[in-house]
């Protein structure tokens, strides 16, 4: 296995590596606007097969890191550990006197200890308040089925 770090990725591959995690498939065009969210995209193939991404999203303020996806048979091989080597590297080279960066990261169960490693501390509600979501539409997850009714074609 020989894994290669590129900075694209198609909609398509990202919506395969979902796929693979059990996750929701995005509609095309909300997948394709995704990556283009992105001020830093990362991404991991193994051979010509998508295999793993991450975002970097910047509002002039803060940095989070968004959409680390991982296809759960490369779980373990180091690679969620390059793509945050990978970050801190760009985000060094954006640093100017004065600066102060912040990165923020959800993460899965499981993963703190890996960040923490890397110098993430969990948010608590007295220091910075509690992530909070909400969904726009009346059901959480759309299902494969509703895509192929709107002719999103699947592999």
């Amino acid at each position: 296995m020989d894994i290669v770090f590129k900075d694209t990725i198609t909609a398509d591959e990202a919506n395969a590596i979902r796929k693979s995690m059990g996750w929701r498939q995005l509609h095309p065009e909300q997948a394709k606007a995704n990556l283009d969210g992105n001020t830093l995209l990362i991404s991991a193939y193994d051979d010509d097969k998508a295999i793993a991404m991450a975002g970097l999203r910047w509002n002039g303020g803060s940095f989070a890191i968004m959409n680390v996806l991982l296809n759960p048979e490369y779980q373990n091989q180091g690679i969620e550990k390059e793509f945050t080597t990978r970050v801190f590297e760009f985000l060094r080279g954006k640093l100017e006197p004065g600066f102060g960066i912040q990165v923020d990261i959800y993460v899965r169960s499981g993963q703190e200890e890996m960040y923490e490693d890397f110098g993430f501390k969990l948010i608590t509600p007295e220091n910075r308040g509690i992530p909070m979501q909400i969904c726009l539409t009346d059901q959480v997850e759309i299902t494969d089925k509703m895509f192929k009714q709107m002719a999103y074609k699947e592999d």
